[in-house]
């Protein structure tokens, strides 16, 4: 694993249990904007919570790095920007 995947791993494994928003692209200039729940971090994926959805969704750490989803955490005095 890359430095860089290696650090969005440990940041996302830090803030267990914390809200986060995800935007996701789906097709032809649409995309998805949810809120969720950081639940598990595993050695390629990590998974979300979704209460809208009620369902827990999954994303490689590759997705952030990429900008393939932009994900912000949300807390009550700072947004920190993946």
């Amino acid at each position: 694993m890359t430095e860089k995947l290696v650090c969005i791993r440990e940041k996302l494994a830090s803030h267990i249990g914390a809200r986060v928003r995800y935007r996701q692209p789906k097709g032809r200039r649409k995309t998805e904007e949810h809120e969720g729940i950081i639940m598990e971090t595993y050695p390629n994926i990590f998974t979300l919570f979704v209460k809208s959805q009620n369902s827990t969704v999954s994303f490689r750490y590759t997705d952030l790095l990429t900008h393939d989803v932009e994900m912000e955490l949300l807390s009550s005095k700072e947004r920190i920007a993946f």
